[in-house]
C-alpha cells in the first residue's frame, strides 16, 4: 500500500478532523489485524470506513467478497487505485454515510462480518446502529479509541460502565483483539487504539418492542446517573411517573436508592420487563 500521508499530498488533500480520519498507515499492523480475527474465505465483510485500503486489501486477499462503505468522497477514487494496483477485484466501493446504510441489502441473505477502523468522533452511534441492526451481523471487529473501548467493555460498579456498555454487552459477547500504538496512524493522533472483537446474540428471551423498551430503561436510568433509579428514570423518553418507577423496582427486586452504573445487564433486563407489566396492566 501506498502510505497515506504520500497520496494525500499527490492529490493536494487533507485528513478532515471533522470526519475523525486517521488513516492506518502500518501494513504490519494492517495484516496483524485481520489475521488475528481470522476472516474466512467464504465471508461477507462490511468495511466502514476504508479510507485508503490499509484493511481493504488484506481483508480482501481473505475473503470472498467485501463492500466498503466511505462518506468522503474525496478518498475514493485513490481508493480504487489502491486496489487496482494490487489486483484486487471483489471490492465494491460505496459512498455513503454508514448511518444510512441498509445491512440487509449488503448482507444478500448472508450474515455480515463488519470491519472498521472507525471516526472517533461517531463511534458510539455507529455501534449502537449495528447493535440494531445484528440480525444481518454474525460478528464485528471495530477499532476504537482506547477510552472508549474501555467503556465498552467495563463491568458494573465502576465509572466507566455506561448506557453503551450495557447496551453492548446486552447484545454481543466482546472480547480483546488488539492495542494499536499512535505511531500506527496518519495523521499521528494522540491517543491509542484498541480493536474489539463482537459476536452478536439473538434476543431469544425479548421481542422487538420488549428490546426497545430495554434500551429505553438503559437510557433513562444513565440520563441523570448521579441521582438513583427513583429519580433518574422520572420522566424523560420513557415518561414514567415516580411511582410505577418505584414499583418496577420493587417488582425487580431492585433497591430503589442504587445507581445505573450498579446495574448488571440481567438486572436491566428485569427492570424492563416489570416496565412492561406494568404498562401492560394500566
Amino acid at each position: 500500500m501506498t502510505h497515506p500521508g504520500q497520496l494525500l499530498k499527490r492529490e493536494k488533500l487533507y485528513a478532515g478532523k471533522e470526519m475523525g480520519q486517521n488513516f492506518l498507515s502500518s501494513p504490519g499492523t494492517a495484516q496483524m489485524i485481520v489475521d488475528r480475527i481470522g476472516i474466512s474465505g467464504d465471508a461477507t465483510v462490511l468495511e466502514i470506513g476504508p479510507g485508503l485500503g490499509a484493511l481493504t486489501i488484506p481483508l480482501a486477499r481473505k475473503a470472498a467478497r467485501v463492500t466498503a462503505v466511505e462518506l468522503d468522497r474525496r478518498m475514493i477514487p485513490l481508493l480504487k487505485e489502491e486496489l487496482e494496483q494490487e489486483e484486487i477485484s471483489n471490492v465494491t466501493v460505496i459512498n455513503q454515510n454508514i448511518m444510512k446504510t441498509d445491512f440487509k441489502e449488503i448482507a444478500g441473505g448472508k450474515k455480515l462480518v463488519v470491519m472498521g477502523n472507525l471516526p472517533y468522533n461517531i463511534s458510539s452511534q455507529i455501534l449502537f446502529r449495528l447493535v440494531k441492526e445484528r440480525e444481518n451481523i454474525e460478528k464485528a471487529f471495530l477499532m476504537f479509541q482506547k477510552e472508549l473501548a474501555t467503556r465498552i467493555i467495563a463491568s458494573p460498579g465502576g465509572r466507566d460502565y455506561s448506557r453503551l456498555s450495557a447496551v453492548v454487552q446486552y447484545a454481543a459477547n466482546v472480547g480483546f483483539v488488539a492495542d494499536i500504538k499512535p505511531t500506527a496512524f496518519f495523521p499521528k493522533p494522540e491517543v491509542h487504539s484498541t480493536v474489539l472483537r463482537f459476536d452478536f446474540l439473538e434476543s431469544a428471551d425479548m421481542s422487538p418492542s420488549m428490546e426497545e423498551l430495554l434500551f429505553g430503561v438503559i437510557k433513562s436510568a444513565f440520563s441523570k446517573r448521579r441521582k438513583s433509579l427513583k429519580n433518574s428514570m422520572v420522566g424523560g423518553d420513557l415518561g414514567l411517573e415516580k411511582p410505577i418507577v418505584i414499583e418496577a423496582l420493587k417488582n425487580a427486586s431492585i433497591v430503589p436508592e442504587r445507581r445505573a452504573e450498579t446495574l448488571s445487564v440481567e438486572e436491566f433486563k428485569a427492570l424492563a420487563m416489570a416496565v412492561w407489566k406494568i404498562r401492560r396492566e394500566t
